[in-house]
């Protein structure tokens, strides 16, 4: 979505090191040892706690940005970026994975989703002087397909029920994000 410079508070637009960028970078990271440790059942516990700090990191991020006056366009880009980056390579690695169960049509679902929304915002970033931002949809969509991942990771059979239910929240939030990404990109571009 893109939205007033002014609306976003951005101080100061240009700096890269910043504590909520560093948490992004962080999130995106976290990727490798989760992988890491879904070798080993023994590793479930670690697992855990990984997963419980990219999730909580999400929530840091965005705190600190604006409890810190250090909201910058390119910490608005590093967000999402280190979400779909975590998201995608862990659930690769848990479709691969036949004991887990999780279905691969999510993750083209996933990949298309995600790469029509990157490329018609880069597009407008390169043609409009607005700045991109998450609808709260999206935002909304990033926990619940952090918790269904989650859920199939600790693939324990009780949780069949909620993987699925998880799941198929999941889809419906996603896909109405995506619409609203969309349709707000096009009114951006019929400015241009």
């Amino acid at each position: 979505m893109i939205t007033d410079t002014a609306k976003s508070r951005i101080t100061d637009p240009s700096r890269i090191l910043t504590m909520a960028n560093l948490i992004s970078l962080l999130r995106a990271f976290l990727a490798i040892p989760i992988i890491y440790t879904l070798t080993d059942q023994r590793w479930l516990p670690l697992t855990f706690v990984l997963v419980v700090v990219a999730i909580l990191s999400d929530a840091l991020d965005g705190f600190f940005a604006r409890r810190s006056d250090q909201v910058t366009h390119f910490g608005k880009m590093l967000d999402p970026l280190a979400d779909s980056v975590l998201i995608i390579s862990v659930t690769f690695y848990i479709v691969l994975d036949p004991g887990r169960n999780f279905p691969g049509w999510f993750l083209i679902f996933f990949l298309i989703r995600y790469l029509s929304i990157a490329l018609f915002a880069l597009y407008l970033l390169n043609h409009s002087a607005g700045q991109l931002g998450a609808n709260k949809v999206g935002k909304i969509s990033v926990t619940f397909t952090a918790i269904t991942i989650a859920l199939y990771i600790f693939n324990f059979p009780a949780l069949e029920t909620a993987r699925i239910l998880f799941l198929w929240i999941t889809v419906i939030l996603q896909s109405v994000s995506w619409v609203q990404y969309l349709l707000d990109y096009k009114r951006q571009y019929q400015k241009i």
